[in-house]
């Protein structure tokens, strides 16, 4: 019984080692890929490898790419060849596998044109028989744009509202605004929007007052790269102030001649007349006039400052590069002129306009007029 139980014994390992020899197992393995999130540039090239461990050849191997889902691989590779009628579409033509290092068991994934829709966490899959192993790799896809503007408008008499425009930024940039010391400024508003490549576009306002010293600087800052962007402008106040204090004196000068002898001879006739020495008449002949004519040249003056602002932030803040800089510079300049020369038509029509008619009404009066 004895010699019978040694018999099966060595019939068994006998057909195991049999059995091994002609139907091996698969080799155990680990799959290790690149730790850490890999950086890939907006519209350039990525590349994702993975490596068995302990190396070995992959050539007889299943290799599968794929995000989120296993049955909809973004490369497969299987039973040696490249399975494109399986792979997502989109992910065609934009990746191939480089397999120079296949013997060892190291593939690595290219991908071109990377988009945004690229973010987030790949796996590289291999399959021998019946024992798989995986890996996971994460893709941070990052754009950073130079093309930043600031834009400066006039929004009350007494404000400035500076505005930062920046597009063509992955993931969402950290923006401020910053003084001429370093000093962060809080900002008005701030909001931001995607557009079709899903790449944001930024836009944050500041209000400065016209004494605001020095000049502002707008920073965007790509959280995952650390790069900077900054663009700054200095707030010219004194050189537009002494424009608008010419073109007001100009213009003043311009008109007062004329209002200024109507008043004066309507002024010295009505004191001299006692007849027209009634309060009424003189607030209705002369101060009711002297008041709006120096009201007007108060809203002149605003007016001139107004557009002198406008003329000032269009021509040095809108960029060089734009194909319409020459054109608003000299539409805005254009503007300008005409609506001064209308201010001086206007006024000077309305004065005469009023004193005919006063001359007119009281033509059979108990004075002289003068017009």
């Amino acid at each position: 019984k004895g010699k019978y139980n040694d018999l099966n014994r060595r019939c068994v390992l006998t057909h195991a080692l049999t059995f091994w020899l002609l139907f091996p197992f698969p080799e155990q393995f680990m799959v290790k890929g690149i730790k850490g999130p890999i950086l890939a540039p907006f519209g350039g090239e990525v590349e994702l490898s993975c490596q068995l461990s302990p190396p070995q050849s992959a050539q007889h191997m299943e290799i599968r790419w794929f995000r989120n889902r296993y049955t909809q691989p973004i490369y497969l590779y299987k039973e040696g060849k490249d399975r494109y009628g399986e792979m997502t579409p989109m992910y065609v033509e934009r990746t191939e596998l480089l397999k120079d290092a296949i013997g060892e068991g190291k593939v690595t994934l290219r991908i071109f044109n990377v988009g945004v829709d690229d973010d987030g966490q790949y796996h590289c899959f291999f399959r021998d028989g019946d024992f798989s192993e995986e890996d996971v790799t994460e893709v941070k896809v990052t754009a950073t744009s130079s093309d930043t503007q600031i834009l400066v408008l006039p929004s009350n008499i007494d404000d400035l509202r500076v505005e930062c425009n920046s597009g063509g930024w992955f993931p969402q940039p950290q923006m401020e605004w910053r003084d001429s010391q370093g000093k962060v400024l809080p900002p008005a508003s701030k909001s931001h929007s995607q557009d079709t490549d899903k790449l944001f576009n930024m836009k944050m306002t500041l209000f400065l007052s016209n004494t605001h010293p020095g000049d502002v600087t707008c920073y965007l800052r790509n959280p995952l790269t650390g790069q900077e962007e900054k663009t700054n402008i200095c707030i010219s106040k004194r050189y537009v102030e002494s424009r608008v204090w010419k073109l007001f004196v100009i213009i003043s000068f311009t008109k007062c001649p004329v209002t200024a002898k109507t008043l004066s001879q309507r002024g010295v006739i009505l004191i001299l007349n006692k007849e027209t020495r009634d309060p009424w008449t003189r607030c209705h002949r002369v101060w009711i006039p002297t008041s709006l004519i120096f009201t007007g040249l108060m809203i002149q003056y605003k007016l001139l400052r107004l557009l002198l602002l406008e003329e000032e932030f269009l021509q040095f803040n809108i960029p060089a590069s734009d194909p319409l800089f020459e054109l608003n510079a000299v539409w805005i300049g254009d503007m300008n002129m005409i609506l001064c020369i209308l201010m001086v038509f206007i006024t000077l029509s309305i004065s005469l306009i009023y004193f005919k008619w006063c001359c007119h009404k009281n033509s059979t009066g108990s004075y002289l007029e003068t017009c």
